[in-house]
């Protein structure tokens, strides 16, 4: 076990392509590509805290070994994401021959679909001129904002959310680690909070560790600043049951006495509809009431007006289902 102090992220990373977890038919493919130590260009999409930037390292890693520093490169192209840093450090980067007699060094990209057009523009070049002595991974949320000849030139890689399974597994490898009790309520409660996202369940299993060495669901609520799903429901029962005045005073106890904010409130409003016991043509109109008090909200309006609104229009269907 190293630094009690280090950031668990960071700690328990997966070091090679063979330690990941959830993405067996992605590293599988990957590490066909180191043994025959000829990687194409690579295109990493998918939603944060799947395992891109750990795929990009184990690779370098795997292929560099104590060499793998000096022959890799990783830029965060939403911090860097002009015409310049392409046009200079990656250029710069990319032109150099690589350390230790490897066959060419690596460029990794996160967040490659903050690059402005202009910019993606002069990267497709670069990737064009210096083939020979640099391969680019580049990593993104959403594909399709990166251009067509940045695509054509990559194998893409479309990492999915981690499953359940592979949630419990890593947490486990931890608390066992750690010498961490973590009960049965409070591992559901991560994978509630963290929705597949491996790196927000390990900083929510750190955060709660501090408050003691037995984790319940309670903790995890408190630290991941998530309503428990019961609370979430309860409000909406209650206000589909027709009292208003009840679901708008457990409102306010998620927003004031707990502090979550207005967003992630609806956010999970919008999780718990699916389960409820109602025609889908409702939940239909209900999912496209929320996405419009989301727009809303993003637009500046005040959170608790619109929260509130939502739970009138919730109290008015309850009425007619009733009546």
């Amino acid at each position: 076990m190293t630094d009690k102090h280090s950031v668990w992220v960071e700690k328990y990373r997966p070091q090679s392509l063979d330690e990941i977890v959830g993405q067996e038919e992605i590293t599988e493919r990957l590490q066909k590509f180191v043994e025959k130590d000829s990687l194409p260009h690579l295109l990493f999409a998918g939603p944060p805290g799947n395992g891109k930037t750990t795929a990009a390292l184990a690779i370098a890693k795997d292929l560099f070994e104590n060499q793998w520093r000096q022959n890799f490169l990783e830029l965060n192209a939403s911090d860097e994401r002009g015409i310049d840093t392409i046009r200079n450090r990656v250029k710069d980067y990319a032109r150099t021959r690589p350390v230790g007699g490897a066959s060419y060094k690596i460029i990794y990209l996160d967040e490659a679909d903050a690059l402005t057009s202009e910019a993606q523009h002069a990267l497709r070049r670069t990737m064009e001129m210096y083939s020979d002595t640099c391969r680019f991974v580049l990593a993104c949320n959403y594909s399709s904002k990166i251009i067509e000849p940045i695509q054509s030139r990559c194998a893409v890689f479309r990492f999915k959310r981690l499953s359940e399974e592979g949630v419990r597994k890593v947490l486990n490898g931890i608390c066992d680690e750690e010498n961490l009790d973590l009960t049965d309520g409070g591992m559901e409660a991560i994978i509630y909070a963290s929705e597949g996202d491996m790196r927000r369940a390990i900083n929510i299993l750190q955060a709660a560790s501090a408050l003691g060495e037995e984790i319940t669901e309670d903790i995890i609520y408190q630290v991941s600043a998530t309503a428990s799903p019961g609370e979430v429901k309860e409000m909406i029962k209650i206000a589909f049951n027709g009292d208003f005045e009840k679901a708008r005073k457990k409102l306010r106890d998620l927003t004031i006495n707990q502090g979550l904010a207005g967003d992630d409130i609806l956010q999970q409003i919008h999780r718990e509809i699916y389960d409820l016991d109602i025609p889908d043509a409702m939940k239909v109109k209900l999912v496209d009431k929320i996405g419009e008090y989301d727009f809303r909200m993003v637009e500046g309006a005040n959170e608790r007006i619109q929260l509130e609104a939502a739970l009138a229009h919730f109290s008015r269907l309850g009425k007619r289902l009733s009546s």
